[in-house]
């Protein structure tokens, strides 16, 4: 047994740990009060941070020119060496009005530096406007009666206006604290309370506070639109999904009844030969045992992608629509308040059961876009059959009534892209000149193979049956 294991053993009962968890409230606020005041005043109070240009795209720079915004940009950097030119004049002034000649008048010079050294090294400006405090009231001519001369007031006022809008609130408390620890330090030790100490404390805390405040509502108003903007992003994920879901849902049914079909076929196809060769018989065998096997993934693959909803509950074993029930979907449009028409073009014919109820969809999601978004106006939806697919155009007028806020979002164009994305078509959406609304999607349809004529097929059974058994016509 080591020596710390004795040591942890033979350890009073009555003990306490002196982990920092153990520590009581007040000394680990106490703790990170100081670490506070390490991390803000004194580590690495020299690095170089230098403060950025505008963004020239800001709300700010955005409505000016783009020549003058070129140099607007630079405007804080300009303000700042503003204020440290102004730093000299009040020591040039004070210095001519007192006669004290150059030496008073460089006084101004060592805080018209820290306020222009706020542009690259804050937290170090603040420090050497603190220090050389003393010794610009010197020079300035108010000798030890008075902490800050006219210069370095304002010079300092500055300072920790700007380092405070570079950093966090907490490193403009803790200046604050060490420009009333300094100022009570020099009233204590050159002269009992100067005048022109409270003025500064009083003064900085407003302008801390006021530059605090601004700082505190920037932050969070960037914070904020990043999370609008990650909820956005978030959100359009997940009624992706959702449309995904929804389209995997209702062409199961589609899928399974080919399947079904695939099954039905292969089990009765030996039944239609007399005598089948056992591997024929096989194959069918096989073919109906890959049929069952994929609709019962089939189910459980809806089983994981259903959601239940008041439309699928109500009637689970519903056929899916078709373009053939685009009538009664006008009619229940009509009945809601939407005066809506219906032309169809081309030669109607069958169409793979998938672009029938993916065409149904979105012609039901852009009438309803219309109820919700256009109320009192007039639709019209155009259905065109063409050689190389299935055309649709759906487009209301400007809405006429009171048009309510909808918390859509723009998910049901979401749903009809997806579809046609499944189907390698093509889809345009978005509002016409008149105020309207246009949705134009185009579905590719390979051409049906035309069935042989009784004649001709007739013709060519006889033929192959004379090829097979070998006598000419």
């Amino acid at each position: 047994m080591t020596e710390t294991q004795t040591q942890t053993q033979t350890m009073p009962t009555g003990a306490k740990s002196r982990s920092p968890k153990s520590r009581s409230p007040e000394y680990r606020l106490a703790a990170g009060a100081l670490s506070g005041l390490r991390q803000d005043l004194f580590k690495d109070p020299f690095a170089y941070r230098p403060l950025p240009p505008w963004s020239p795209d800001g709300p700010l720079l955005g409505r000016l020119p783009e020549r003058v915004r070129r140099y607007a940009v630079w405007t804080p950097h300009a303000v700042v060496l503003g204020a440290a030119l102004f730093t000299l004049l009040i020591a040039f002034a004070v210095g001519d009005s007192m006669g004290g000649g150059v030496i008073h008048a460089l006084s101004g010079f060592v805080p018209a530096l820290a306020v222009a050294m706020t542009l690259i090294r804050p937290v170090g400006a603040w420090w050497i406007s603190l220090v050389s405090t003393p010794f610009v009231a010197i020079m300035g001519g108010d000798g030890f009666g008075a902490p800050w001369a006219p210069a370095g007031f304002f010079a300092h006022l500055v300072v920790m206006t700007v380092v405070a809008a570079r950093t966090r609130p907490r490193t403009a408390a803790w200046m604050w604290a060490g420009t009333a620890a300094f100022g009570f330090f020099a009233s204590v030790f050159w002269y009992s309370m100067d005048p022109d100490t409270a003025p500064m404390l009083v003064v900085s805390a407003l302008a801390l506070l006021v530059t605090t405040s601004v700082h505190i509502r920037r932050e969070a108003k960037v914070e904020m639109t990043a999370q609008r903007q990650v909820t956005a992003v978030e959100r359009d994920k997940r009624t992706l999904l959702e449309e995904r879901t929804n389209i995997a849902r209702e062409l199961h049914d589609v899928v399974a009844h080919h399947m079904s079909v695939v099954a039905i076929q292969a089990e009765a196809a030996p039944y239609r030969v007399e005598n089948p060769p056992p591997e024929l018989e096989q194959a069918f065998v096989t073919i109906r045992e890959n049929a069952v096997a994929a609709l019962t993934e089939l189910r459980r693959v809806l089983g994981v992608v259903r959601v239940e909803s008041a439309e699928f509950t109500a009637a689970p074993d519903a056929p899916q629509p078709t373009l053939a029930d685009l009538g009664r979907l006008l009619e229940n449009v009509r009945e809601a308040g939407l005066r809506v028409g219906q032309t169809v073009t081309g030669a109607v014919r069958d169409l793979p059961q998938g672009v029938e109820l993916s065409a149904y969809r979105i012609v039901q999601e852009a009438l309803s876009n219309a109820l919700r978004h256009a109320p009192g106006a007039e639709a019209c939806v155009e259905v065109s059959y063409v050689l190389g697919g299935l055309g649709l155009r759906i487009v209301n007028g400007p809405p006429t009534g009171l048009v309510k806020p909808s918390p859509g979002a723009g998910h049901g164009i979401t749903g009809m892209r997806e579809r046609i994305a499944m189907l390698s078509g093509e889809m345009t959406a978005g509002p016409t000149a008149d105020g309207g609304y246009e949705v134009a999607a185009f579905v590719p349809v390979a051409a049906p193979e035309p069935k042989p004529e009784p004649e001709a097929a007739t013709a060519t059974a006889t033929a192959t049956a004379t090829e097979r058994s070998g006598d000419p016509a």
